[in-house]
């Protein structure tokens, strides 16, 4: 299983090219995809998202929102951000819903660096 990233995903429907493009289309062929909640919300929220995209998108299994999340997720980034390092919320969220998925992401975002080096998460770089 794998996660991607909301600039993967954007990169994959605009048909963009780019190896991580690449992988999420092979892994979601294999049905080998899971949804993060926050990345989800934001690719609902452009208002010129076909509906029919946005339904196949909803199908996608989420990856579930435990027990502690929010407060793995504060205490991530406030590592992150005791390094100096660009830590925006979002992006917090979407790496602690992977490292409790015990998924990798795959993203073209390297502000995701500083989270795998501060915490278990599991990056897959693609551009």
């Amino acid at each position: 299983m794998i996660a991607a990233d909301t600039s993967t995903w954007v990169a994959f429907l605009e048909g963009g090219a780019g190896e991580d493009a690449q992988l999420l289309d092979k892994a979601l062929e294999d049905r080998q995809v899971v949804m993060v909640p926050v990345v989800l919300t934001e690719l609902l929220s452009d208002p010129k998202l076909p509906t029919g995209v946005a339904e196949t998108l909803s199908e996608v299994p989420l990856i579930e929102i435990g027990s502690g999340y929010w407060k793995r997720a504060g205490e991530l980034r406030a590592k992150v951000l005791a390094k100096r390092r660009k830590a925006r919320l979002g992006d917090a969220l979407i790496a602690q819903s992977c490292i409790d998925g015990g998924v990798p992401l795959l993203t073209r975002d390297r502000d995701f660096r500083a989270f795998a080096e501060a915490a278990r998460l599991d990056l897959v770089l693609g551009s």
